[in-house]
């Protein structure tokens, strides 16, 4: 569903643009240009309107304050990494990179499931995909659909992917979620321990996830985007079922620069390893080059640890 989303959006700006230039270009070229130039770079003004709002909740916070030119340098390389996720992979690549899985072929690798944000979809993870596949490390990435719902309803797809990746392996998965994916795997985490059952997972790595909501959230109306509002009933809900020590096996992910998920330490978890990354935006931190490593090595680590059943 976001691919076919994602697909008619880019059509409806690629057509305007044109309308644009075609259109105006006789009375005014200079005119058609603005205004194609507009249409076209709106996506990129957006994120520059988050940066300044970013910049203004974080003056309060305790992380290093960016200067502006680190904080131009984020905005240039979110509206880069933007345009891929949501302009090529999402629309046009979500499947291009298969799950590794399969029952008893990979035994004794830590596998590692991948939980995408708020209007993504598989395809989100494409760079991570290709380097698993090259390590033949086990994976499954999972599209959350519909993506409008509350986010307990997405997680109730969870379940079997985190079954098929145990029974693949024998280990149970280490979750690597980015954003909104984090709370997922949080909410499957509370239904299955009311019901009893074991853990299930060995560690959760989170990029960006609103462990206490987002300011940007207040904006939102749709069922999941009002659960990731600053202080939210759900998240009050959901943080007083959870055991005081499962905090301990998540590593949280947070930036000084991050544009959807500030104030910066509300992608933080008390009690959890969390790990500042500087002047590196939202989706940027999933397309990061040095932190995809420094991720993956997190990973290696759990490769001969049995912590969870």
């Amino acid at each position: 569903m976001i691919a076919r989303l994602q697909r008619g959006l880019l059509a409806l700006i690629l057509g305007l643009a044109a309308w644009a230039l075609l259109g105006l270009w006789a009375r005014s070229p200079a005119l058609a240009l603005l205004v194609a130039g507009g249409v076209l770079s709106f996506n990129a003004l957006v994120l520059g309107l988050e940066f300044i709002l970013m910049a203004r909740l974080n003056r309060r916070e305790p992380v290093p304050q960016p200067a502006p030119g680190v904080v131009l340098r984020a905005w240039w390389v979110e509206a880069a990494a933007a345009t891929r996720v949501f302009g090529q992979w999402q629309p046009f690549a979500a499947n291009a990179v298969p799950d590794l899985i399969g029952p008893g072929r990979h035994p004794g690798q830590r596998p590692v499931l991948l939980l995408h944000g708020y209007v993504c979809n598989r395809g989100f993870w494409n760079p991570w995909l290709q380097a698993f596949r090259a390590q033949g490390r086990p994976f499954r990435a999972l599209t959350l659909e519909p993506p409008f719902t509350s986010i307990d309803h997405l997680a109730d797809q969870v379940d079997q992917a985190v079954r098929e990746l145990t029974e693949a392996s024998g280990l149970a998965p280490v979750v690597l979620a980015h954003s909104m994916g984090g709370l997922v795997l949080r909410a499957w985490w509370r239904a299955r321990s009311a019901h009893g059952e074991p853990d299930g997972v060995q560690h959760a790595i989170t990029l960006g996830t609103p462990h206490r909501g987002t300011w940007l959230a207040r904006w939102a109306h749709t069922p999941n985007g009002v659960q990731m509002r600053l202080g939210s009933d759900w998240l009050r809900a959901l943080a007083q079922a959870e055991p005081a020590e499962r905090a301990a096996r998540f590593t949280c992910v947070y930036s000084n620069t991050d544009n959807i998920v500030f104030p910066a330490t509300s992608a933080t978890l008390d009690g959890a390893r969390n790990v500042l990354v500087t002047g590196v935006a939202h989706v940027a931190l999933a397309c990061d080059e040095a932190l995809r490593a420094q991720v993956m090595a997190w990973i290696a680590e759990h490769d001969a640890v049995t912590l969870a059943p």
